[in-house]
């Protein structure tokens, strides 16, 4: 069914974390899932599965997560219109930008959310707010094709985001050395610190050039800190 929703809109580049089935699935949950498509086979045969979040959004400069509830934590948050927009306006810049849609059961779940930049979210009836994965994925398709092709070229000068994959990388050893030095305290807590470190480090919209000075002041705490 998101297949067939991405079809509808020209979306084309579907990523699969960890699917529970596995995948490729097996022939008789395959047949199931060719004719939910209902068509869109190539978008099915042409997705491509990664063990994390992380890999999956690896090469990506800008990753939206979707989610119609209220999340505590500090995080920028756009209607659909508006989230759409800009990743449009990042992609014409010549960014690549990925959307983060949860399982159909449970959706995303906090730890993943701190690995986007953003929510997109839609308006929704607050008394009864559950969206499922291929309604999510038609919303989000439909706000994509209706506002077509968006131009907004980069200021002369201007870097493009890093990349997640880099700015995972970071988040991996920052917090690995803040352990060292029993930053999180209770071992309870960590979850939550690093979730809003990353927060923090994503609405700085670092370069590729900010993430290596950052890891390179970091490094020279960590010599001080240590000498040979």
């Amino acid at each position: 069914m998101v297949a067939r929703a991405m079809g509808n809109f020209a979306l084309r580049d579907l990523r699969l974390v960890a699917p529970r089935d596995g995948w490729p699935q097996k022939k008789k949950i395959k047949k199931g899932a060719m004719q939910a498509a209902s068509g869109a086979t190539e978008i099915l045969s042409g997705a491509r599965l990664f063990p994390t979040v992380e890999e999956a959004a690896a090469d990506l400069h800008f990753v939206l997560a979707t989610t119609a509830r209220q999340r505590e934590m500090v995080k920028t948050v756009h209607l659909a219109e508006d989230g759409v927009f800009a990743a449009r306006s990042r992609m014409a810049s010549g960014q690549k930008v990925g959307i983060l849609f949860g399982p159909e059961r449970t959706g995303l779940d906090n730890d993943d959310i701190s690995l986007a930049d953003a929510i997109l979210t839609f308006p929704v009836n607050p008394a009864f707010s559950s969206v499922n994965l291929a309604q999510a994925v038609l919303l989000v398709g439909y706000e994509w094709f209706k506002q077509g092709e968006q131009r907004s070229p980069m200021a002369v000068g201007e870097a493009l985001p890093a990349k997640r994959e880099t700015l995972f990388a970071f988040f991996a050893y920052l917090e690995d050395e803040l352990g060292k030095l029993r930053y999180f305290g209770d071992e309870d807590k960590r979850a939550i610190i690093s979730r809003n470190l990353r927060n923090i480090l994503h609405r700085m919209e670092l370069s590729e050039q900010d993430v290596r000075s950052l890891r390179g002041a970091v490094r020279a705490l960590v010599r001080r800190r240590d000498p040979a």
